[in-house]
């Protein structure tokens, strides 16, 4: 039996108005290279993975060709006003196979979490990477309040491998309500997602400290 084609599914389409400034926060540089670029090139130099798309705004197609130049990723695609919107518009031109969902946020994506992901997904409908929590976790507002267990507190990243029709049925299942991520679709939709270890250079790039520590990794 042939190989699943994997595409990596690269989610562009936010505006980082967290950050500020004048562009979205994945078309900024970092180490002399637009954040989504560097997201890109991880995917594609990865021997498992077919073929890139990238999900951008509606209003980001110029910004995109320019960090895209010379880089394969086939059409541009619009994204929509939610996540789920430009997920399944993504899902819609990929067609079937395997699909790694990754944010352009997480520029730096080592090769052995692909290799985990896709070997996990054989067994699963779904497979993430995980890191521990390592602070103490408490609840509270202006007062502390009691600690809360960590011991089974992860925390998720990307990318995130699914099948594509699996991912398809989790969204009409479980809706289009915000989600922060698919495993969290899959999981509504009663799916079974696997946790295999993520990587410390996965973080998300947000705030400008974060892109600090990117430059101090680079």
């Amino acid at each position: 039996m042939a190989e699943e084609r994997t595409t990596a599914l690269i989610v562009a389409a936010g505006t980082g108005e967290r950050l500020g400034g004048d562009v979205p926060k994945q078309y900024r540089a970092v180490g002399g290279k637009p954040v989504l670029r560097w997201a890109v090139e991880a995917m594609a130099r990865h021997p498992l993975v077919d073929q890139v798309r990238v999900v951008i705004g509606s209003e980001q197609h110029e910004l995109a060709r320019t960090a895209l130049e010379g880089l394969d990723v086939g059409d541009l695609i619009e994204g929509g006003a939610e996540r789920a919107d430009s997920v399944l518009r993504g899902l819609a031109a990929v067609g079937d196979g395997r699909v790694l969902v990754h944010d352009a946020a997480r520029p730096f994506c080592p090769p052995d979490v692909i290799d985990r992901l896709l070997g996990a997904l054989g067994g699963h409908d779904g497979a993430v990477p995980v890191l521990p929590v390592s602070d103490t976790i408490a609840k509270g507002d202006r007062i502390l309040d009691a600690p809360v267990d960590r011991a089974r507190l992860l925390r998720v990243q990307t990318p995130q491998a699914f099948h594509v029709e699996d991912l398809l049925y989790a969204y009409e299942e479980a809706g289009r309500r915000p989600a922060t991520d698919e495993s969290t679709v899959m999981l509504a939709a009663g799916l079974q997602v696997a946790a295999v270890a993520g990587d410390p250079m996965l973080e998300k790039l947000t705030t400008a400290a974060d892109w600090e520590r990117a430059e101090a990794i680079l």
